[in-house]
């Protein structure tokens, strides 16, 4: 069995692993991240600098991805291929997932006129695991694996609302938040208010602060058992027709999406 190098071994005894952590398995995963994580081509020094892993360790990853289908060469650059999709798919497929959640965000968006997703947290962000948006509603398409910041998002405030409040701090604390429009809160204070004010009321509404001219309105989806699986969201169009009353018809229609789905999901 090869021996770990000191670094590992450091790295792992801070770490608080056991033994049985798979260090080459770790290093591949930070590899597919990194090459997932600006949708361009990157280049072997390129993805050593995000991983902060050897060139050599690098190369043997990227060679491994490459001949197993994962990612393709091209010139000195390396990308990702579709073949990706089928470990997604193993995830939402199971217990029916895919077809569950993305029947309600259709089922949801035909019925309001607006865009549904269904988002997971993956570390700090929001991950987009069902999405769907009428062809009328000229918007960018977004989609199933995209990432969102999750301190500015309805979705992700709501999944961040059922942290402890120790592990609320936590995330707060290495937070270095962004303001991706005027209106994105970015000071942690109140950041950190509005996130118990989710708790306490269950549902989360985000105006302007991702992206401008959309009021994103999002309520916890728990798995049958009551545990927390994600976000269902409903991201609408502010135009003049989305008045208070309006606004209230969307959450009731979302709020009873949500009760259908989590009797289904597990």
């Amino acid at each position: 069995m090869p021996r770990l190098t000191e670094a590992d071994a450091a790295a792992r005894s801070e770490s608080g692993r056991s033994k049985d952590f798979l260090e080459v398995l770790a290093r591949g995963f930070r590899v597919i991240d990194a090459l997932n994580s600006g949708g361009e081509a990157l280049s072997l020094s390129d993805v050593a600098r995000l991983t902060s892993l050897p060139r050599p360790s690098v190369g043997r990853v990227l060679y491994t991805l490459c001949e197993l289908g994962y990612a393709e060469q091209a010139g000195r650059t390396f990308r990702l291929t579709p073949k990706m999709v089928s470990l997604a798919a193993a995830y939402l497929n199971s217990s029916g997932r895919s077809r569950i959640l993305q029947g309600a965000c259709d089922e949801l968006s035909t019925a309001t006129g607006q865009s549904a997703l269904v988002g997971v947290l993956d570390g700090d962000d929001v991950l987009v695991v069902a999405y769907s948006m009428p062809q009328e509603l000229l918007a960018t398409h977004r989609g199933v694996g995209y990432r969102m910041p999750a301190y500015c998002t309805s979705g992700g405030r709501v999944i961040l609302s059922e942290m402890t409040d120790e592990r609320l701090d936590e995330f707060l604390d290495r937070l270095e938040p962004e303001p991706q429009t005027a209106s994105t809160i970015t000071d942690k204070s109140v950041l950190r208010q509005n996130i118990l004010a989710v708790r306490r009321d269950g549902i989360s509404i985000a105006n302007d602060e991702y992206i401008l001219g959309w009021c994103s309105i999002a309520f916890p989806l728990r798995r049958y058992d009551g545990t927390l699986f994600g976000a269902l969201s409903l991201n609408c169009r502010n135009t003049p027709g989305l008045t208070e009353a309006k606004l209230a018809d969307m959450k009731a229609i979302a709020a009873a999406k949500v009760s259908e789905i989590e009797q289904m999901l597990v």
